[in-house]
């Protein structure tokens, strides 16, 4: 399921959280299973509380006992919630041992532990890696695995775009992976390599393009996102260098490159140069791009400054132009 659904399903499950079975989001490493419940949480303006039983004893969730009264009464961990409305997330929990697993039976599927009973308003999520992942894994017994909704996360590049330019990933990064959309996600279990191009890790590229110099910037981009995706996001950079000079664009020509590569690298380029009255021109030049790109183009500039273009003259003959396109809901 792409994360747009998943994001849609946490969202209605959290309006009858004790009708709606709790959700096992199961996939590779780096892909943002961890992100989608804490965003719906942001979103709707719950409680958001992450345990990870990877770090706890078998004995650790159903508390510590006090005497009352002559009997044993249970404390629950600090951690569980008591009032309120919320996602309780159970991350890495294929990663906790059997026992600690078995421990969880209870409160996932009676949502107590004990003589704790979780607040009616707190939704339980749970997520974790494959065993053909070759992670930290182990294998989730059938009474378990019964007590969950089980949604195989798949990763998404319009979803991420959409994620990415709300947070301003780097353009050349959005535009390569448009360009090779099959490097948003490499992951081979079987590779002695430790980086991998994922979600995750093209999050971390761009803050190491922030940080890093140029004359490390491949060997730590390697590190990061892998050798290979690496060589083709540097080749990428360079195709910038074959490029018209800008200012024709900005001034009124409408050049448009025959390859896809050189496609991708000029919108990227003119969105990072594009200032002031510049908006205007870019949307009136992106009916010069195949739809693809003016879309790409005229997302990717909402992103950089919202209110430059939708104040730019021809924003609502374009918006009605491409009204069928859905990128960004928020833009259309």
């Amino acid at each position: 399921m792409k994360p747009k659904k998943v994001k849609e399903l946490l969202l209605r499950a959290i309006e009858k959280p004790e009708e709606m079975p709790p959700v096992f989001l199961s996939g590779p490493p780096g892909i943002g299973k961890s992100a989608i419940p804490l965003e719906v949480a942001e979103e709707a303006n719950i409680g958001f509380i992450d345990m990870r039983l990877v770090h706890k004893d078998p004995t650790d969730l159903r508390g510590i006992p006090i005497p009352q009264d002559g009997k044993a009464v249970w404390l629950p961990p600090s951690d569980l919630p008591t009032d309120g409305r919320g996602i309780l997330f159970l991350d890495e929990l294929t990663s906790a041992p059997p026992l600690v697993q078995a421990s969880a039976y209870q409160l996932t599927f009676d949502r107590q532990l004990g003589e704790y009973s979780l607040p009616q308003g707190w939704y339980i999520v749970a997520a974790g890696n494959r065993i053909e992942d070759r992670a930290v894994v182990h294998r989730m017994s059938s009474a378990l695995n019964n007590r969950f909704i089980h949604i195989n996360f798949e990763p998404n590049l319009d979803d991420w775009t959409e994620w990415a330019l709300s947070v301003r990933i780097d353009p050349n990064i959005i535009s390569f992976l448009h360009f090779r959309p099959e490097l948003l996600f490499q992951f081979n279990p079987e590779s002695s390599e430790k980086a991998f191009a994922s979600p995750r890790t093209w999050d971390f590229a761009d803050r190491v393009i922030k940080i890093s110099g140029k004359s490390i910037l491949a060997e730590v981009l390697g590190g990061t996102v892998g050798k290979g995706a690496t060589a083709e996001f540097m080749a990428f950079l360079k195709v910038k260098t074959e490029l018209p000079d800008l200012k024709q664009i900005f001034n009124g020509e409408n050049f448009v490159p025959d390859r896809m590569d050189l496609k991708y690298a000029l919108v990227s380029a003119l969105v990072s140069r594009a200032k002031g009255n510049q908006f205007e021109r870019l949307i009136q030049y992106s009916g010069c791009l195949p739809e693809e790109f003016a879309v790409l183009l005229v997302t990717m500039l909402l992103s950089r400054d919202e209110e430059s273009t939708v104040a730019a003259p021809s924003w609502k003959k374009w918006v009605k132009a491409h009204s069928e396109v859905v990128v960004n809901r928020a833009m259309l």
